[in-house]
């Protein structure tokens, strides 16, 4: 009967393992020096040798020739613990021996000397599914066993064993298996079996096994039986659900011309040619992940799960991007895996997944914001040009253009002065709003006008029952609590600022004792809160910000040494 690689090349001894020497150390040197204890806990991932390691232990300990840390391999006993068939070796799996009547059984073994052998082991597999009364159950046989007795809890979920039990056994924890020490124990045992697969293949095997050492070996035995002899790259991947680079870099080049249409076709033919559309989200994350690191080390590193080869071409198409842009990336695709798990419209979610990956890689870091808009005052954008459409500040009622023309045609008819006054020119501009006039009804008047022509009706009646006043760059609105939401609206500081002729901004308080003829309540701030804002106004910091910063608002000064 064919016996799956897995088994046929488990280690059986210490010297076989790969990828836990400091479980092979610690283990032959309490062997030699006879200190072994009566408890372990072998904890880790799946697939790295817990079992494995506690046959070899209890080979070890009842060898013929034992205890030993070479066992011979060809006693009764070394085969028979091989076999998995040994009396004074028992294997429980705890998944369905979980229970308190079991573990009553186990005690009872316990008082029972061995049959043949030196020890009896006992290897409890899966221990962390043990219910808790069942532990409790074996806490004192655990704590002090008859000196012929060792238990070896074997568990992928240590922090489920109980403190009760851990602190009595030694433990110890087993490491996922380097990919390079992968790849090299798949290549010997495909020289021993006779397959012809090249780096490459193994590559995406390991790949596959995530640092699993059965995971691995059982998808090379899965790849052997689709390939026959000769492992073939793209039926692998097909085999095993993986996707090529190509696919992926496809998707990294998509967002860093920031196509839209491109990455909508990865997603249409993902789904025409039956892909797992989880399958990929799962491998795009690992894909940013391992250009983030290979970007951050700048050369192949071993943090990476790929040959040389592919670390070369993923250095290359990570110096398209910043780390920061990596790293940004990496969230949104760990983001949209989690959404894909649960989604019942998969497609929808990785097309809007990838959509924000290629938006987000239009984002301006602010240090280059603040860099493009220069250190010195010269760099600061110029003051926009009041737009034509904008009444003017200082003109209560619009003028009436056609008398003038019509009186401005002949030049013998003299002009009375009330007439010429408010005449606007083309060739002089108007003066500024001051805090002279700047509290007059007519600037109030003007910017309802300017809004109302915006379409912003509820601004401009807020506006209408406000106390308008223009201090410097800064438009002081006083209105009624009840309107204030009204005022902030993002789009009032430009419409002021093309009202007024320069940029300036707008500041809301509320008021109380407002003229009559705005009729509402506003209240002025004391003479200690205004101090105190207008020296923070004229800080030179505070300035320089604004200055930078057109449409910043000072909204609330504080005193730091109150």
């Amino acid at each position: 009967m064919y016996q799956v690689i897995a088994r046929k090349y488990r280690p059986q001894t210490f010297s076989e393992l790969i990828g836990q020497e400091h479980v092979q150390k610690t283990l032959t040197n309490a062997i030699e020096s006879n200190r072994l204890a009566h408890g372990y806990i072998f904890a880790g991932q799946r697939g790295t040798g817990k079992t494995t390691v506690a046959r070899i232990l209890a080979r070890c300990l009842n060898c013929i020739h034992g205890p030993t840390a070479t066992p011979c391999g060809v006693c009764s006993s070394c085969t028979e613990i091989s076999a998995g068939n040994a009396v004074d070796v028992i294997e429980i799996d705890a998944a369905s021996n979980r229970g308190i009547n079991e573990m009553r059984e186990i005690r009872e073994n316990v008082r029972y000397r061995p049959a043949r052998d030196r020890y009896k082991v006992f290897i409890i597999d899966e221990a962390h599914q043990i219910t808790k009364e069942a532990f409790n159950a074996l806490l004192k046989t655990l704590e002090e066993p008859p000196e012929w007795v060792i238990f070896i809890l074997c568990t992928t979920e240590a922090y489920e064993i109980p403190n009760t039990i851990a602190s009595r056994c030694q433990q110890f924890t087993f490491r996922s298996v380097d990919f390079q020490e992968l790849v090299n124990r798949m290549k010997h045992i495909a020289e021993q079996e006779g397959i012809e697969a090249s780096d490459e293949v193994l590559s995406v095997i390991a790949q596959a096994g995530e640092g699993s050492v059965r995971d691995s070996l059982s998808a090379l035995d899965q790849a052997i039986a689709c390939c026959g002899k000769t492992l073939c790259v793209d039926d692998i991947r097909s085999l095993l659900g993986l996707f090529g680079t190509a696919s992926l870099r496809s998707v990294a080049e998509a967002v860093h011309n920031s196509d839209g249409g491109r990455v909508l076709e990865i997603v249409d033919e993902l789904e025409r040619t039956g892909q797992s559309l989880q399958h990929f989200s799962r491998e795009l994350s690992r894909y940013w992940r391992n250009l983030l690191v290979v970007r951050i080390s700048g050369k192949p590193t071993r943090l990476i799960a790929a040959t040389d080869q592919e670390q070369t071409e993923l250095l290359g198409v990570a110096n398209l991007f910043s780390e920061e842009d990596l790293t940004r990336f990496l969230n949104l695709s760990l983001d949209l895996y989690n959404n894909l798990q649960v989604s019942l419209q998969p497609r929808l979610h990785l097309e809007l997944g990838l959509l924000k990956m290629v938006h987000a890689s239009k984002i301006q870091s602010i240090e280059e914001a603040l860099a493009g808009l220069g250190s010195s005052p010269a760099s600061v954008p110029p003051t926009p040009i009041r737009a034509p459409s904008a009444p003017s500040p200082i003109a209560s009622t619009p003028p009436q253009p056609e008398p003038l023309r019509t009186a401005t045609a002949g030049p013998s008819t003299a002009k009375p002065p009330a007439f010429q006054a408010p005449r606007p020119t083309a060739t002089a501009p108007e003066p500024p709003a001051t805090a002279a006039n700047a509290s007059t009804g007519d600037l109030r008047q003007d910017l309802h006008n300017a809004l109302c022509n915006a379409g912003m009706q509820f601004t401009a009646d807020a506006v209408q029952h406000s106390e308008v006043k223009l201090e410097g760059n800064n438009l002081l609105l006083r209105a009624p609590k009840n309107m204030i939401l009204s005022l902030k609206d993002p789009a009032l500081q430009k419409v002021a600022s093309q009202l007024v002729g320069r940029t300036v901004a707008v500041k809301i308080e509320a008021g109380e004792g407002l003229s009559p003829a705005i009729q509402s309540q506003a209240s002025s701030a004391s003479p200690g809160e205004s101090e105190v804002r207008q020296r923070a106004l004229s800080h030179p910091g505070v300035k320089r910000f604004q200055e930078v910063f057109p449409g910043a608002q000072v909204r609330t000064v504080r005193n730091l040494n109150e």
